[in-house]
């Protein structure tokens, strides 16, 4: 199946501002992308009248996701925290609804990087909380015709979340009212025993899909098995975008943020460009995905 290719702004720069959206979109449709991440780092950062003038010189499909930064919690945090992030996805979804995003999309639970042990009594009670939190933007998300797509994240960026399972069981009673989720091979690739069978685990529940090399660079040429990805996508009937998600190494805080302590290809052009070759060529081939 040839499915639209995207990529996220988060590859050249962060955060993203109205400033900076139609020269870096207008690089990006140049390339030959279909879609495009935007990233709401903070509300206001970016405005839906520059991001609608944006896709409409550039043709660009458009999603948004969201940044969970310290003390962006839904679970085990103080009211005034919860009520925070609450305005804030809030935002993240009404700049969908205003843009024509299909979905808002991260690990929308707890601040990336916050890690705790829980015995099983402890899980269960912050799963409930959870779905308590996330209930009034789902209906949110409903009413505007966005879903809210929950990123399930490695071991190393919480411990809430790592898995496909944990997350249908986190969500279960809010999925297909407004939730859904929303995988990244990159974590994937850590966390689950097959890649491909946590796809076909998630089901229709699959919103969104970020792609990246299992070393966060450009997919193919990599470890990852793209052919049983994709195998798998396809099983799901997933029809929607295949967007990279790779990061700069120069901006100090979106490195440390997802440990970026290296260049992950000679340019982040370079990358991107490489990326997009790699995945039209596989959803192309009878035998795709293949890397020697």
């Amino acid at each position: 199946m040839q499915r639209a290719i995207g990529v996220n702004t988060w590859v050249w720069e962060s955060p993203l501002t109205d400033t900076g959206l139609l020269p870096l979109l207008t690089r990006i449709a140049g390339m030959g992308f279909d879609a495009v991440e935007l990233p709401l780092e903070n509300a206001g950062n970016l405005s839906s009248s520059a991001v609608q003038d944006a896709l409409a010189a550039t043709g660009l499909t458009p999603y948004i996701v969201g940044a969970m930064a310290p003390e962006r919690d839904l679970v085990a945090a103080d009211a005034g925290i919860i009520r925070s992030t609450q305005e804030y996805l809030g935002a993240c979804i009404q700049l969908a609804s205003d843009v024509g995003a299909p979905a808002v999309c991260g690990p929308f639970y707890s601040a990336t990087g916050r890690l705790w042990r829980m015995d099983d009594g402890e899980r269960e009670r912050a799963y409930s909380e959870l779905r308590e939190n996330l209930e009034p933007l789902a209906a949110q998300a409903l009413e505007s015709g966005v879903v809210l797509g929950i990123e399930p994240l490695n071991r190393y960026e919480t411990s809430l979340l790592n898995t496909v399972g944990q997350a249908l069981e986190a969500v279960g009673p809010l999925l297909e009212s407004g939730v859904g989720l929303a995988l990244d091979t990159y974590h994937l690739n850590i966390e689950e025993r097959s890649s491909a069978n946590a796809i076909r685990q998630a089901a229709a529940h699959l919103v969104h899909v970020q792609v990246c090399g299992n070393d966060r660079g450009a997919p193919g040429g990599d470890q990852t098995d793209w052919q049983g990805i994709f195998e798998a996508l396809d099983d799901v009937g997933y029809t929607g975008a295949l967007n990279i998600e790779s990061f700069t190494s120069t901006n100090a805080s979106i490195a440390t943020a997802a440990s970026i302590w290296r260049p992950l290809a000679v340019t982040q052009d370079r990358l991107a460009e490489d990326g997009l070759a790699f995945l039209r060529s596989a959803s192309a081939s009878p035998d795709k995905g293949h890397s020697p």
